[in-house]
Order: structure tokens, then sequence, then C-alpha cells
């Protein structure tokens, strides 16, 4: 019962960091933690396939492309893409997509 309230008081916490946030990078973090957290909730309630589905997407992939998109726009100036942005970003999508693919071929084989 004190690890659901802890868990939930946390949610709460950081949705309203990401909420309330002036810097994007941090708000998206915040974001990032608050979906982190909602999937642990998801996986101690049983809902496998939710909490998996809440950490390995909102929690990863949703947010890093938050970030990169923060990191790639810059108040006042044109947007140009720059040879890193363009290799991280399918190195990430990538990695991603690996990863979930292994939490989906390991849940499905249960």
């Amino acid at each position: 019962m004190i690890i659901q309230t802890a868990l939930l008081v946390a949610l709460v916490l950081f949705l309203g960091l990401a909420l309330f946030l002036k810097d994007l990078l941090k708000a998206a973090i915040s974001l990032a933690a608050a979906s982190l957290i909602l999937g642990i909730i998801f996986l101690r309630m049983g809902a496998t396939y939710a909490g998996i589905f809440e950490i390995s997407v909102v929690a990863g992939l949703i947010t890093v492309l938050f970030i990169l998109t923060v990191a790639l726009t810059k108040p006042g100036e044109e947007v140009k893409e720059t040879r890193t942005a363009n290799i991280v970003f399918p190195l990430f999508f990538i990695a991603f997509i690996v990863i979930d693919a292994l939490v989906m071929k390991g849940l499905l084989h249960k």
C-alpha cells in the first residue's frame, strides 16, 4: 500500500513538473519520468502489455523524439539540419525498435 501511494504521488509530482517547467528539455525529461512511473504502476497491477508499451514507446521513443526536436530547434534561428542529427535520430529509432522487438518476443514466448 505504501509503494502504490508513493508511486501515485511521484506520478502527480512529475506530471506537475512537466506542466510548469519553462525549460522544454527538463519538461520532456519530467514527462519521461512520469511515463516510467505509470508503466511501473501498470506492471504492478498486472497489465503487462500496457506497462511494457508505456515504458518502451512513451517513456523511451517519444521522449527521444521530444529531446531531439528541442535540441534541433533554437529560438530566433532558422532550423538547419546537422550531420549529427542525421546520424543520431536514425540510430535511436533503430535501437528502440530492436529493444521493443526483443521485449515483445520475450512476452509472446511466456
